[in-house]
């Protein structure tokens, strides 16, 4: 009898765990790559702020009396470590920062991530606030102004978007207190606590984006209505409501998604302004204060959580195109 004969197999084993280490590594390498430039952006921003916030001048000069003597504003300086050679102070600030340590508040007395933890809520709630408004207000007008087209609805749209754009935050949130709080006593002129004090502070940083959102989603809104599978769509029968709600919002929602994610990272920053106009606790307020003390721990600190805020909330726009359109997620 001959011996059987049998096809050899392909070796198993390593194959299939380096497989699965290559498809891991190409899922993982874009997000490595896009944090890696995160980290590096921070620390650009940490830099110029160390640096730049100390051509303010001397804050010792601010915390002592102006007959303070020459000994004291030394001892003073030597106390808060500002007479350590600038380098060190440098290398200082940046060790600190993978432990979130950002230094103790020369105003406050305490650490900037404590000073700091206070005020975030009332600016996030400010944020929240007029992220509502934008997105109730600036995604029907936009959809109007796009079904409108060439309209009186596109037209009043437009000129509304134009005004918005044009207008200083905190002009118009001086105009409100005028009409809604001294003009009516409808609403408090500023103040924190209630969801009365909310609304005009939340109006007034909302009106730039509602103008930017707006004319964006018109602008993509026309593009998409004009394509072959939305004609397709109403040859079906499809009305032009539901046509827009189904097929064009999402085909349009990727240009908005990336300004409405910018835009977040605006209310945060642009906040400052109006924090101030409506003497609203927030961090854009404590930023003010902080460069009038010359605190600049303060100051460096605010100006990193900004930055921190831009980053994160780019990052998560960047990963929700891939849910929003499958072709970007399989280019990836």
């Amino acid at each position: 009898m001959s011996p059987t004969l049998t096809a050899p197999t392909a070796p198993t084993g390593p194959a299939a765990p380096v497989a699965g280490h290559s498809r891991a590594w190409d899922v993982l390498r874009p997000a490595a790559a896009r944090l890696g430039t995160a980290l590096l952006v921070l620390l650009c921003t940490a830099t110029v702020a160390f640096f730049l916030v100390r051509l303010s001048g001397d804050p010792v000069k601010v915390m002592l009396p102006p007959d303070a003597t020459a000994q004291q504003e030394n001892v003073l300086r030597h106390s808060l470590g500002l007479d350590r050679p600038l380098l060190t102070q440098y290398l200082d600030y940046l060790w600190g920062l993978p432990r979130f340590d950002f230094g103790n508040s020369l105003f406050y007395d305490q650490p900037v991530r404590a000073v700091l933890a206070d005020r975030i809520p009332a600016t996030l709630l400010l944020a929240a606030g007029a992220l509502v408004v934008t997105l109730v207000i600036a995604l029907p007008a936009g959809t109007i102004a796009a079904m409108r087209r060439g309209k009186a609805a596109d037209r009043g749209v437009i000129t509304v978007v134009l005004i918005g754009q044009s207008t200083p935050a905190f002009w118009v949130g001086i105009l409100l207190i005028l009409v809604f709080a001294v003009g009516l006593h409808a609403l408090p002129a500023s103040g924190y606590g209630t969801f009365a004090h909310l609304v005009l502070p939340s109006i007034t940083l909302a009106v730039y984006s509602v103008a930017v959102v707006a004319r964006l989603l018109r602008s993509s809104l026309i593009d998409v209505l004009g394509s072959d599978h939305i004609r397709t769509a109403r040859a079906r029968g499809l009305g032009p409501v539901r046509t827009v709600l189904r097929h064009g919002m999402r085909n349009a929602s990727l240009p908005v998604v990336t300004v409405v994610g910018l835009e977040v990272g605006s209310l945060l920053g642009g906040a400052i302004l109006t924090e101030q106009v409506f003497s609203w606790p927030g961090v854009g307020q404590l930023t003010v204060q902080a460069i009038a003390n010359r605190d600049f721990p303060l100051v460096q600190g605010a100006v990193l959580l900004f930055a921190a805020t831009f980053v994160v909330v780019n990052l998560l726009v960047d990963l929700s195109y891939g849910l929003l359109d499958p072709r970007v997620r399989n280019s990836r």
